[in-house]
């Protein structure tokens, strides 16, 4: 059954919140993985006057362990929330906070995944999938046995000599995968990681996500335009408005198979869930935000 929430008071945010005011006697619920509290963000125009504002007051919490989505029309804001997440710039106001500390810069409890593998074409793809715990100073001898085991998790065991462009685009994928996975991320902040891929490799790799996540109890926050992939995928979705973005609706997926899309999209209930977020975004309506 689809349980649907506007969110016409831009305050109130995801589940968790509504417990502050409750009777001492009620433990104080755990801070999210994630949270934007009031999230605003500016940004000066190209021709130095004036701003732009990208989002604005955005609060929303994800849970240690949940998959949420990002939904919206083009240039709503979604990246640059993703970004702030990231610790790559501020909010013009607001806050963002990982378990319950504020981000005042890029941090080693997030790894971000984008549609590009970005992988370095000198670098093997075992040296590539190392590469972060190199820079975090981890050993040698430690780095390879975790590249080798994730490599063999991610459906590339005998490619670890290859270069990148010895590997078909969905492959590169799995290896930029494996090289997010390696860090140890707490939170993985994923824009449109699997849109540059044909649909079918685009499921192999979206069923190795979520088994994965699953397993470890990782947290993740994606970007996706494919409406399908943001239900098959998340325990919720939230819903952006045009810009300046701000949260519209929230929807809790109550869909089982959480960690095996493949089996979820075959569910009763999948296409009534795409149905509303295609009105929501006008989809094929003459005033579609794009």
């Amino acid at each position: 059954m689809l349980r649907s929430i506007q969110l016409k008071d831009a305050n109130v945010v995801a589940e968790g919140y509504a417990d502050a005011g409750q009777a001492h006697s009620v433990a104080a619920p755990l801070p999210f993985a994630i949270e934007y509290r009031g999230v605003t963000r500016r940004f000066k125009n190209r021709q130095g006057k004036g701003e732009m504002t990208a989002v604005s007051n955005v609060s929303i919490g994800i849970k240690a362990g949940e998959f949420v989505s990002l939904i919206g029309p083009s240039g709503c804001g979604k990246s640059t929330l993703l970004n702030m997440g990231a610790g790559l710039y501020a909010p013009s106001e607001g806050q963002v906070t990982l378990a319950g500390k504020p981000v005042r810069g890029p941090s080693q409890q997030v790894a971000f995944m984008l549609q590009k593998d970005l992988l370095m074409p000198w670098r093997s793809i075992q040296k590539n999938v190392e590469l972060g715990m190199q820079i975090r100073g981890r050993g040698k001898a430690e780095r390879a046995e975790v590249a080798r085991a994730l490599l063999a998790r991610c459906h590339l065991k005998g490619f670890e000599n290859h270069y990148p462009h010895q590997l078909s685009g969905g492959m590169r994928q799995r290896a930029a995968l494996a090289r997010t996975l390696a860090v140890e991320p707490d939170v993985l902040l994923m824009d449109e990681p699997f849109s540059a891929l044909d649909a079918q490799t685009k499921m192999v790799l979206q069923q190795d996500l979520a088994q994965m996540l699953a397993a470890e109890g990782k947290t993740a926050l994606m970007i996706t335009h494919d409406l399908a992939e943001a239900i098959a995928l998340s325990d919720r979705v939230f819903v952006m408005s045009e810009r300046p973005g701000t949260i519209i609706e929230e929807i809790t997926v109550d869909l089982p198979h959480r960690d095996n899309p493949i089996e979820r999209r075959k569910q009763a209930g999948m296409n009534e869930y795409v149905a509303h977020l295609m009105e929501l975004l006008k989809v094929g309506r003459d005033d579609h935000l794009g």
